[in-house]
Protein backbone atom coordinates (compact mmCIF):
# COMPACT_ATOMS: atom_id res chain seq x y z
CA UNK A 1 0.00 0.00 0.00
CA UNK A 2 2.94 2.76 0.75
CA UNK A 3 4.17 1.87 -2.50
CA UNK A 4 1.30 2.89 -4.30
CA UNK A 5 1.22 6.40 -2.66
CA UNK A 6 4.72 6.33 -3.33
CA UNK A 7 4.21 6.12 -6.66
CA UNK A 8 1.22 8.38 -6.70
CA UNK A 9 3.17 10.88 -5.30
CA UNK A 10 5.82 11.11 -7.75
CA UNK A 11 3.58 10.81 -10.44
CA UNK A 12 1.66 14.08 -9.14
CA UNK A 13 4.83 15.50 -8.55
CA UNK A 14 6.15 15.07 -12.02
CA UNK A 15 3.29 16.57 -13.10
CA UNK A 16 2.36 13.12 -15.10
CA UNK A 17 -1.33 12.80 -13.33
CA UNK A 18 -3.92 14.07 -15.26
CA UNK A 19 -5.26 17.85 -14.78
CA UNK A 20 -7.75 18.02 -12.39
CA UNK A 21 -11.04 17.20 -14.08
CA UNK A 22 -13.44 20.26 -15.84
CA UNK A 23 -16.35 21.09 -14.40
CA UNK A 24 -19.34 23.49 -14.99
CA UNK A 25 -19.38 26.20 -12.61
CA UNK A 26 -15.40 26.00 -11.92
CA UNK A 27 -13.69 29.37 -11.23
CA UNK A 28 -9.62 28.87 -12.62
CA UNK A 29 -7.06 31.13 -12.77
CA UNK A 30 -5.10 31.31 -16.20
CA UNK A 31 -1.69 32.49 -17.78
CA UNK A 32 -3.13 36.25 -18.46
CA UNK A 33 -2.30 39.16 -20.11
CA UNK A 34 0.01 41.22 -18.27
CA UNK A 35 -2.14 43.87 -15.90
CA UNK A 36 -5.05 41.08 -15.72
CA UNK A 37 -3.45 38.61 -12.93
CA UNK A 38 -7.15 38.59 -11.27
CA UNK A 39 -8.74 37.41 -14.11
CA UNK A 40 -10.34 34.27 -13.86
CA UNK A 41 -12.14 31.48 -16.23
CA UNK A 42 -15.94 30.54 -15.42
CA UNK A 43 -16.63 27.28 -17.16
CA UNK A 44 -20.28 27.72 -17.59
CA UNK A 45 -21.40 24.59 -19.93
CA UNK A 46 -19.76 21.72 -21.23
CA UNK A 47 -20.93 20.20 -24.28
CA UNK A 48 -19.93 16.80 -26.38
CA UNK A 49 -19.24 17.05 -30.22
CA UNK A 50 -18.86 13.43 -32.51
CA UNK A 51 -16.17 15.26 -34.05
CA UNK A 52 -14.22 18.42 -32.06
CA UNK A 53 -14.59 16.26 -28.59
CA UNK A 54 -15.72 18.52 -25.50
CA UNK A 55 -16.81 22.05 -26.17
CA UNK A 56 -16.61 24.72 -23.37
CA UNK A 57 -18.46 27.94 -23.01
CA UNK A 58 -16.48 29.82 -20.54
CA UNK A 59 -16.66 33.41 -19.30
CA UNK A 60 -13.43 35.50 -19.27
CA UNK A 61 -14.02 37.69 -15.85
CA UNK A 62 -12.33 41.37 -14.71
CA UNK A 63 -9.79 41.66 -18.25
CA UNK A 64 -9.05 45.23 -18.98
CA UNK A 65 -10.15 44.73 -22.94
CA UNK A 66 -9.79 48.34 -25.12
CA UNK A 67 -12.74 49.36 -26.35
CA UNK A 68 -14.05 52.81 -27.61
CA UNK A 69 -17.59 51.55 -27.54
CA UNK A 70 -17.32 51.94 -24.05
CA UNK A 71 -18.00 54.64 -21.49
CA UNK A 72 -15.06 53.75 -19.81
CA UNK A 73 -13.04 52.31 -22.68
CA UNK A 74 -12.63 49.00 -21.51
CA UNK A 75 -14.90 45.93 -21.65
CA UNK A 76 -14.33 44.04 -18.10
CA UNK A 77 -15.62 40.46 -19.55
CA UNK A 78 -16.23 38.13 -22.41
CA UNK A 79 -19.21 36.72 -21.48
CA UNK A 80 -19.50 33.67 -23.85
CA UNK A 81 -16.20 32.15 -25.67
CA UNK A 82 -16.83 28.54 -27.09
CA UNK A 83 -13.08 26.60 -26.44
CA UNK A 84 -11.73 23.59 -27.04
CA UNK A 85 -10.00 21.10 -23.93
CA UNK A 86 -6.47 22.28 -26.26
CA UNK A 87 -7.32 26.22 -25.09
CA UNK A 88 -8.17 25.20 -21.16
CA UNK A 89 -5.14 22.66 -21.44
CA UNK A 90 -2.84 25.84 -22.75
CA UNK A 91 -4.01 28.21 -20.35
CA UNK A 92 -5.58 27.07 -17.12
CA UNK A 93 -3.77 26.96 -13.87
CA UNK A 94 -5.66 26.10 -10.91
CA UNK A 95 -9.30 26.29 -9.43
CA UNK A 96 -9.68 28.81 -7.40
CA UNK A 97 -13.70 28.86 -6.72
CA UNK A 98 -17.06 27.83 -7.78
CA UNK A 99 -19.87 29.91 -9.07
CA UNK A 100 -23.15 29.57 -11.30
CA UNK A 101 -23.53 29.91 -15.08
CA UNK A 102 -23.39 33.50 -16.25
CA UNK A 103 -27.08 34.20 -17.59
CA UNK A 104 -25.21 36.18 -20.00
CA UNK A 105 -23.04 33.42 -21.74
CA UNK A 106 -26.25 31.29 -21.82
CA UNK A 107 -27.80 33.84 -23.86
CA UNK A 108 -24.57 33.82 -26.07
CA UNK A 109 -24.32 30.27 -26.11
CA UNK A 110 -28.10 29.99 -28.04
CA UNK A 111 -26.81 32.53 -30.22
CA UNK A 112 -23.61 30.76 -30.96
CA UNK A 113 -25.48 27.25 -31.00
CA UNK A 114 -27.60 28.43 -33.67
CA UNK A 115 -24.63 29.95 -35.66
CA UNK A 116 -22.42 26.58 -35.24
CA UNK A 117 -25.61 24.26 -36.33
CA UNK A 118 -25.49 26.50 -39.86
CA UNK A 119 -21.76 25.64 -40.11
CA UNK A 120 -21.36 29.52 -39.63
CA UNK A 121 -19.81 29.52 -36.43
CA UNK A 122 -16.40 27.19 -34.67
CA UNK A 123 -14.45 27.09 -31.75
CA UNK A 124 -11.39 28.55 -30.24
CA UNK A 125 -8.09 26.19 -30.03
CA UNK A 126 -5.29 28.97 -28.84
CA UNK A 127 -4.98 30.23 -25.26
CA UNK A 128 -7.05 32.27 -23.13
CA UNK A 129 -4.91 35.48 -23.34
CA UNK A 130 -4.96 34.92 -27.40
CA UNK A 131 -8.77 35.03 -27.17
CA UNK A 132 -8.74 38.16 -25.37
CA UNK A 133 -6.05 39.82 -27.62
CA UNK A 134 -8.20 38.65 -30.47
CA UNK A 135 -11.16 40.10 -29.25
CA UNK A 136 -9.31 43.45 -28.36
CA UNK A 137 -8.45 43.95 -31.87
CA UNK A 138 -12.29 42.94 -33.23
CA UNK A 139 -13.47 45.43 -31.33
CA UNK A 140 -11.03 48.33 -32.17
Amino acid sequence: MKIVMVIMTLVSLLGLARAEEYAEGQIWSYKTRPGEEKSTVLINKIESHDILGHIFHISIREIKLKSAATASGFVTEITHSPVSEETLKKSLTKVVGKGAANSECIEGYYTWKEAFDNGEAGIFTVSVSEIVDLMEKTVN
